[in-house]
Formats: structure tokens, C-alpha cells, sequence
């Protein structure tokens, strides 16, 4: 009996859609896994209420901002960016499951879009954060009395800014996800670095504070650039560094997101091509 494998379209707009196709098609997948884990779902939803608990109460009654404000308003804009930083190590966590079970190699031998895999899991987490999102949202609105002062247009724009960095975080965390054996060491692989990036940055105190030599580091931190964005498109107390990334924070965290996204969609995509195990 032999297997008949479908040629790709020839034309361009037929490879777009069999690529958008498929992606749905792996996204859904994704989703039908997490309603058949249910506890997956609650955690995305009680982890940033915890975290808005934790920062908001227990450092927030300790922390003065240098120039004055309200510490909560400043703090829930970085505590955001942090949650999408985070999709990172979600996205590793998940595809080097996937390697290790050999998902990937049954993707890979499917005559599917290369792409589609890596675009539909993209999707689906980053799906999944934003439903995280909006319940720190709502966590922050009633447990902290955090409220966003721009317009309703500058509030989507900060919105928009926060799931675009969060989708080029995924992309990072795909691309080390395709590296590792299994979920464990993608974990380790990604936290271990992440989590302290989101400290070093001004997403809980601002970088004045630091020493001079670890304070470019900080401004010029890619997630610093987000906090800062969102916290001034939101009205929030902001910082009064006179870096170029914290004095243009919007175009700055464009910037961040769009160069993530140049460079690690392509290196996953070409790893996930090139990868057999």
C-alpha cells in the first residue's frame, strides 16, 4: 500500500493559506489539550492574581517611588509586562515537552506547512496569556485600585504593545524549545535567564537607584522599554531616566519586539526544518 503525499500549492496565495490552515489546525490542538487540563487553565488565571497580592501588598506598602505617585500604578504596568515576558518559558516548556514525546518528528513527517506547527502553538500560548492578562487586569482593578488614565485609544495601544512583545517572547522560547530533550530542561533553560532580566530592568523599582555601571544595562533592557511604553500610554507614574529607550519607550519597544521577532521567528522556523531526532 503505498501513501500518497500531497504536493504543496504552487502558487503563492495557495501556500499562505494552506500555512494559515494548518496553523489553525495545530492551535486548536493546543487548546483541546488544555481543556482536557483544566487545572492548566486555572493557574493562568490565579498565578497573576497571586502576583498582584504579593508586589502590590506586601512590597507595595514599603516601596516610595523617588519623585512620588501612587506605587501600585506603577508597579501593575511592569507586573503586565512581566506575565508576557513569561510566555518565554511557557513556549519551551511546551514544545521541548513535544520533542521529548516525538510530537515534533510526527509534525515533521505530515504533508503540512513547516511553518504552521510553530505559528499554531504560537498562537494558541499567546491566546492563553492574554486570557492571563485580562484576569491580572481585572485582579489589579479590584485588589489594587490600579485604573488607566490615557484614552481609550492610548489603553489599546498599551494593550497592543504588551501581546506584541509577549508573542516575540514565545518566538525565543520556541527557538529553545527546539534545542532541548525535554520540558524540564526547557524550563531551566529559559527562567533561568528571564527571570532575572524582568528584575533588571524598572518593572518593580525605577533604575535610577542602580549603580552606574548596571544602570545602562537596565535602560537599554528590552523589557524596560515595554514598562515604560505602557506605564506612559496608560498615564501611570513613569520613570525619570534620561535614556533614549525610556524617553521614546514606545518606538524604543516597537523597535524590541519587531528586531525579537526578525531574528527568532526564522531561526526556529529553520531549526524546526533542519532538526531530526
Amino acid at each position: 500500500m503505498t501513501l500518497i503525499v500531497p504536493a504543496p500549492p504552487a502558487t503563492i496565495v495557495g501556500r499562505l493559506r494552506w500555512t494559515v490552515t494548518d496553523s489553525l489546525t495545530i492551535a486548536a490542538r493546543t487548546f483541546s489539550r488544555l481543556k482536557a487540563q483544566p487545572l492548566e487553565i486555572v493557574s493562568f488565571l490565579v498565578f497573576p492574581i497571586m502576583m498582584t497580592v504579593l508586589f502590590g501588598y506586601v512590597f507595595g506598602s514599603a516601596i516610595k517611588l523617588p519623585g512620588g505617585g501612587d506605587y501600585r500604578s506603577y508597579l501593575m504596568p511592569g507586573i503586565f509586562m512581566q506575565v508576557m515576558a513569561m510566555t518565554a518559558t511557557a513556549a519551551a516548556t511546551a514544545v521541548g515537552a513535544d520533542m521529548e514525546r516525538g510530537i515534533i518528528d510526527r509534525f515533521r513527517a505530515q504533508p503540512m506547512a513547516r511553518a504552521a506547527v510553530l505559528i499554531g502553538r504560537s498562537v494558541a500560548d499567546l491566546s492563553m496569556h492574554l486570557l492571563s492578562l485580562a484576569s491580572m487586569v481585572v485582579a489589579a482593578l479590584v485588589l489594587a485600585g490600579w485604573r488607566a488614565h490615557g484614552t481609550p485609544a492610548q489603553t489599546a495601544a498599551a494593550f497592543g504593545l504588551l501581546a506584541l512583545f509577549g508573542f516575540a517572547m514565545i518566538w525565543v522560547g520556541t527557538y529553545i524549545g527546539l534545542f532541548v530533550k525535554s520540558g524540564t530542561q526547557a524550563d531551566a533553560a529559559t527562567f533561568g535567564w528571564l527571570f532575572p532580566m524582568t528584575f533588571l530592568a524598572n518593572t518593580f523599582v525605577p533604575t535610577e537607584g542602580l549603580p552606574s555601571w548596571l544602570k545602562p544595562i537596565a535602560d537599554w533592557n528590552p523589557m524596560s522599554a515595554t514598562v515604560a511604553a505602557v506605564r506612559q500610554l496608560f498615564g501611570n507614574p513613569t520613570s525619570v531616566s534620561q535614556a533614549w529607550p525610556i524617553q521614546h519607550p514606545v518606538t524604543a519597544s516597537l523597535a524590541w519586539s519587531v528586531l525579537i521577532l526578525l531574528v527568532f521567528t526564522p531561526l526556529a522556523v529553520l531549526r524546526y526544518r533542519s532538526t531530526s531526532r
